[in-house]
Parts: C-alpha cells; sequence; structure tokens
C-alpha cells in the first residue's frame, strides 16, 4: 500500500511538473514572470504543497525557473534570446568533490550476474556479435532508456562500441571529414585528440555560464557540434533550458548535426534525470552518445550511440561493415545487469548518495 501510494504522489508532480513546463515553452509563464504560489498550485490541482514543490525543484534543476527567497519562483527560460551575446540569467554551475564521479559499482553484483549469464547462454556467448551490436544488449538499452530517461528509439538506433573515443572515431566515418567540428571550449581533451586524428578540423567555441556563447556560436562556422550539455568537464556547465533549445535552433538553421555526449547524466542529484537533445529533436539531427565506463567500471569499455532514423542509411553504408569491438560475452553480462533492474538499482543507491551528501553549487 505505502509503494502505491509514493507512486502515484510520483506522478503527480511528475505531470505538474511537465504541465508547467510545456506552459513556460508555450509562453502561457513569460520570461521574467512569477509562477503560481506553492501554496496555490497545490490548491488548483488539489495535491500536497510537497508535491508541487518536488515539481518546482525539477523546473529550477532545468534551468526553467529560479527560487528567490521569501519571493517564489520566476522563470528564467527565454527562448527568444537565442543567439544573443549573453544569456538571459546563468544556470548555477555544478562543482563535485574530487573523486566523487566513481560510481562504485557492487564486484558482487557484477560476479554474481557474470556467473549466472556463462550458466544461462553457455555457448551462445562464443557467437560473433552483429556489427552493430547483441540484440540482447540494444533492446535492454532501449527498454532502460524509455523506462529511465523517456528516451524511445528501436534497437536498430543503437550502435554499440568500446567506449566514447571508439564511437566519435566511426560518426567522422558516418557523416564524413568535409564538416568543421565544433567543441566545447574548455572540453575534455581527448574529444579534440580523437577528432585531429581522425582528419577533421575543429574549432574551439567558448563557453559561458550556460553553454557555448551565443555570438561564439552564430559565428562557428561548425557543420558538426560536439556538446556535453549535462555537465561540460572541466568547467562544470550545465547547459540550460533555452540554451538546449538554442542549439536546436541552430542545428536547424545550418543543416547541421550534433552530437550530445551525455557522459556521466545517470548520476545527477535531482530527483530526475535532465531532458536530453534527442528527445527533444523533431529533425532527426542530433546523435546521443553515452557509456558505461563511469555507471558500471571504467574497465568495462562499453559505450553506445543512438542514431535518428534519417541517419540510418548513411550509417549503415559508410560504418556499418565494421565488427562490433566489444565482445559477446561481456554484451550478455550487461544486459542482464541491465535486465535485472541491478543496474538501476545502482544508479538510484548513487544519486541518493550524492543528494544526502549535498551538491555544491556556484553561482
Amino acid at each position: 500500500m505505502t509503494k502505491n501510494i509514493i507512486e502515484i504522489s510520483e506522478k503527480l508532480y511528475m505531470r505538474i511538473y511537465e504541465q508547467v513546463r510545456k506552459d513556460i515553452v508555450d509562453g502561457l509563464y513569460p520570461c521574467g514572470s512569477k509562477l503560481p504560489s506553492k501554496r496555490t498550485m497545490a490548491q488548483d490541482r488539489g495535491v500536497s504543497v510537497i508535491t508541487v514543490q518536488h515539481a518546482y525543484e525539477l523546473l529550477c534543476d532545468e534551468g526553467y525557473v529560479v527560487p528567490r527567497e521569501r519571493s517564489g519562483y520566476f522563470v528564467v527560460y527565454d527562448e527568444s534570446n537565442s543567439f544573443a551575446s549573453e544569456p538571459a540569467a546563468a544556470r548555477p554551475v555544478r562543482h563535485y568533490a574530487p573523486g566523487s564521479a566513481r560510481s562504485d559499482f557492487p564486484f558482487s553484483v557484477y560476479a554474481r550476474t557474470a556467473r549466472r549469464t556463462l550458466s544461462v547462454y553457455g555457448e551462445e556467448l562464443l557467437v560473433r556479435s552483429p556489427n552493430y551490436g547483441c540484440v540482447i544488449l540494444r533492446d535492454a538499452i532501449a527498454l532502460y532508456l524509455a523506462r529511465c530517461r523517456r528516451i524511445k528509439v528501436d534497437q536498430s538506433q543503437i550502435i554499440i562500441g568500446s567506449g566514447a573515443e571508439y564511437l566519435y572515431g566511426l560518426i567522422v566515418q558516418a557523416l564524413g571529414r568535409d564538416r568543421v567540428y565544433g567543441l566545447e571550449s574548455p572540453s575534455y581533451e581527448k574529444i579534440a585528440q580523437v577528432y585531429q586524428a581522425n582528419g577533421v578540423v575543429c574549432e574551439h567555441l567558448p563557453l559561458g555560464p550556460d553553454g557555448i556563447n551565443s555570438e561564439a556560436l552564430r559565428a562557428s562556422k561548425a557543420g558538426v557540434l560536439h556538446i556535453t550539455p549535462y555537465r561540460s568537464y572541466p568547467s562544470g556547465v550545465t547547459a540550460s533550458a533555452a540554451k538546449r533549445k538554442e542549439y536546436l535552433r541552430w542545428g536547424s538553421l545550418r543543416d547541421a548535426y550534433i552530437i550530445e555526449d551525455d557522459f556521466e547524466s545517470e548520476f545527477t542529484p535531482a530527483k530526475k534525470p535532465e531532458g536530453t537533445l534527442f528527445s527533444l529533436d523533431e529533425e532527426d539531427r542530433v546523435i546521443y552518445l553515452n557509456t558505461f565506463s563511469n555507471s558500471v567500471s571504467a574497465s568495462l569499455r562499453i559505450g553506445y550511440m543512438l542514431i535518428p532514423p534519417s541517419l540510418s542509411e548513411k550509417f549503415e553504408e559508410n560504418i556499418g561493415f565494421y565488427t562490433c569491438t566489444v565482445p559477446t560475452v561481456e554484451q550478455y553480462v550487461l544486459a542482464e545487469l541491465i535486465n535485472s533492474g541491478d543496474f538501476e538499482r545502482h544508479i538510484n543507491r548513487v544519486r541518493r548518495r550524492r543528494r544526502k551528501g549535498g551538491v555544491k553549487w556556484m553561482l
């Protein structure tokens, strides 16, 4: 009974969050306006004040509103402010203590799952993986993304590879070397190193408080934009909701592609993982990329990317002949971790620990 009450409560605050977010994006609550008080919203919706507070906290986490002491919640999302020299409102920068990126996945759970996988699947684990990865793992990832990230893809849109760096190279070969690749500056140094090693020109675009500087993005010659909107390394900058929309509009205006590198986003201390550009994209311009190196183990070199349907033929033609670089047995073990629920339980444990330990915010 208690579990059912909790589930109903979660659905209620998510419903309020989604409706208010839609109202903000649609302009019913313009930038600078104040949201109804938590008490007023609770009375209007017939829910508790705590339920409304949870919904408003999610909107704060994603950069749609900001709280002001003794005043309430105010909208900072301003879609009309795209390509201005400075953002309308700076998003807080996340800073985690050194070493907090470690996920500490329980070895006992991994070992138990590996033994079960060997016992259940036997000689099937000796069969070579399909080029895009084993169907069992791609199905597991697709279900996990739909369940936990609100990303809906078919398993045929998922490509498995041995880590992010390998997948960067595949993207270059699929999209071609004749495009300029725009990168956040500063950014993880290996991103530029891999692209340059694959023979492409990189343009470094300076980061502002909530993402790439709008003026620099407008002046850029890039045809592909590589971004880490959740938390850019080493700056800690997180792209605001308005900035994410700006990236998508930039891609549309330029007929360009966006690589969304979503590293570590599962471990957000917020009550809900942040929305992805891939799920917001309506023009098939976003390639989503993530790995299990941080969420399970750095030694587990398994990453995946999601390709939009319009790029399926291009990817199949240009890179479809490559053999999957991840051993079949490792793919099956990971699929078992996901399908059993152990992976999600681990993610939730880490997120609860981060919330409990507190996140350092710096304006």
